[in-house]
Parts: C-alpha cells; sequence; structure tokens
C-alpha cells in the first residue's frame, strides 16, 4: 500500500468537499488555492463554469503571508461589490481553516462580503 502525498491527501478532501458546496448566480464560490509563493482567489458561478473575479498576491505584487492573504481578501470582496455580489460560499480547496486562508475569508468579511 502506498502512501499519499500531502498534495494528494488535499485534492481528495477537495473533490469530498466540493460534492456539497455548488456557486450558482445568486451565490457564487469563493475558492482559494495556495501555492509556495503565492495564494490565489477566484469568485466563480459554477452553473455556467465561469470565473467571475480573480486576485492574488502575485497581482497585487504582494509576498504571499497572512498579511497579504488579507489583502487579497479585501480586494477580492471590493471588486464584488462593483459586481454587485453580496453573498459567496467560500471553498477552502482542501486546505485547513487557518492562517492565509482565514485572512482571505476575514478579509473579504472586512470588505463587506456575506460567506
Amino acid at each position: 500500500m502506498s502512501r499519499l502525498t500531502k498534495q494528494q491527501s488535499r485534492v481528495k478532501r477537495h473533490r469530498h468537499v466540493r460534492v456539497k458546496i455548488k456557486g450558482t448566480t445568486k451565490r457564487p464560490r469563493l475558492a482559494v488555492y495556495r501555492s509556495l509563493k503565492h495564494i490565489h482567489a477566484q469568485i466563480i458561478d459554477d452553473t455556467v463554469g465561469r470565473t467571475l473575479i480573480s486576485s492574488s498576491t502575485a497581482k497585487l505584487k504582494l509576498t504571499g503571508t497572512v498579511s497579504g492573504a488579507a489583502k487579497v481578501g479585501e480586494a477580492i470582496g471590493k471588486l464584488a461589490q462593483d459586481l454587485k455580489i453580496t453573498e459567496v460560499v467560500f471553498d477552502r480547496g482542501g486546505y485547513k481553516y487557518h492562517g492565509q486562508v482565514k485572512a482571505v475569508a476575514e478579509g473579504a468579511r472586512s470588505a463587506g462580503l456575506k460567506l
């Protein structure tokens, strides 16, 4: 029996969670992805399979720290307000809800999004 790597375990957790989480037109999905250097956030409408808004620390010229992640959350919240999106479903991407992922969620909440 082979052991799963951390990446394989995360993908498996994410697939399990995605069964329950669906983004609609009224309440799209806020998906978070962490790479080694950056953190990315997207608001996705799953009914048509289209990304409505995206933001990342790479796009904002920031580092992938907790403070950078909070600024990504604020930026995505402000962009969502411009498109009149007030509520989203939070998809943590199989990551634990702490650190950078939590900072993105709190930043989005501070910008006026309801998770």
